[in-house]
């Protein structure tokens, strides 16, 4: 793990637990000291937390949390610790607020601070996001396999969902980083569209496919868009019959390509957003283009750095995010296309 923050910190957020720790459950409180973490839980999880920490870790069981956490920081001598106030409720953050105030500690907001800590990937935390892209594509072409065979059967969104699960997963061998999209024509128009039982794939149709999965914790995602005619596969390379369908896809696939080849470490999220979307809005469709270009990518599915209109974060070596323009006409059909990439020697590369 790098080096952090200078400032103690704390947090109830699984991501930041296993990124401190190696290990994480669903009620927990990890308090960093430099180089010193304590990881308070209650005594459901305090045997796994026990065998499962790092080295570096005090497991610490407790009934009361911000006792537990008044207690370490007194006991250091701490005056100043950094929180997310998106993770604390009113509540807790009233009573953590008041129990430090006794031992005139400051709690410091910090939006997103520890997202922000882990924006550059080293490469062990590059390989392992690789790796999970890797696992994803696979599962990719498994399902368009599948697509080949079953299409008579003229199967519904919602089965074909469930489905897709079963090959992302594995059949149970990998977590998902988020429920796969599964959008026929124009369901595809909404970007995280539900599956609709009562919507069926068939010859000529369009079909929107967005999914990914987990390997040791670190997050995949990929979107394509297939043109449901002779083989189906989920390369970039598509073949619509429909001119329409063709001339919405290739403005997205150039708009994506000219994302990825011209994006370079220095440049703000908004300027990067900028080179996929100039593309569709001289084509006309700008209007249609509903969501940012892209985001981060790591321990959680969505994080920093953001690729978008607003966005002045600097992008640098090291960080990993998804470039994913997308075109969704009401009432008929959408295309988006994904990958991700990690900037590397000043460019993007895709993984």
């Amino acid at each position: 793990m790098r080096d952090s923050s200078s400032l103690p910190y704390l947090s109830l957020n699984e991501s930041a637990q296993y990124y401190e720790c190696g290990f994480s459950c669903d009620n927990a409180l990890v308090v960093r000291v430099e180089e010193s973490r304590f990881f308070i839980t209650d005594s459901r999880y305090t045997l796994e937390a026990k065998e499962l920490c790092a080295p570096h870790t005090e497991v610490i069981e407790s009934t009361n949390f911000i006792q537990s956490a008044q207690d370490v920081l007194h006991k250091l001598n701490v005056r100043k610790i950094v929180f997310n106030p998106q993770e604390l409720s009113v509540q807790m953050y009233e009573k953590l607020k008041n129990a430090l105030e006794t031992h005139k500690c400051e709690l410091i907001p910090q939006e997103n601070f520890h997202q922000k800590l882990r924006i550059c990937k080293n490469e062990q935390e590059i390989t392992l996001i690789q790796t999970s892209q890797k696992l994803n594509k696979r599962a990719f072409k498994h399902f368009g396999n599948y697509l080949n065979k079953i299409l008579k059967k003229a199967p519904s969104e919602k089965a074909l969902h469930y489905q897709a699960m079963q090959f992302l997963s594995d059949f149970g061998r990998y977590e998902l980083s988020f429920e796969p999209i599964v959008g026929i024509n124009a369901n595809g128009v909404k970007p995280h569209a539900l599956p609709n039982p009562k919507c069926h794939l068939a010859k000529n149709d369009i079909l929107l496919f967005d999914a990914g999965i987990k390997y040791k914790r670190y997050c995949s995602d990929m979107t394509r868009t297939a043109a449901i005619r002779g083989e189906i596969h989920f390369g970039k390379k598509q073949k619509f019959k429909k001119a329409k369908h063709q001339k919405i896809y290739d403005i997205v696939l150039k708009a994506q390509e000219e994302a990825i080849s011209k994006a370079r470490s220095g440049m703000s999220g908004k300027q990067i957003d900028a080179l996929a979307r100039n593309i569709i809005e001289k084509s006309g469709y700008g209007a249609y283009f509903v969501h940012s270009t892209g985001h981060g990518v790591g321990l959680d599915i969505h994080e920093l750095p953001r690729i978008s209109r607003l966005s002045e974060e600097c992008v640098e070596d090291g960080m990993v995010f998804s470039v994913e323009p997308g075109i969704y006409l009401p009432q008929e059909f959408g295309v988006r296309i994904e990958d991700l990439v990690v900037m590397k020697n000043g460019r993007a590369e895709v993984l």
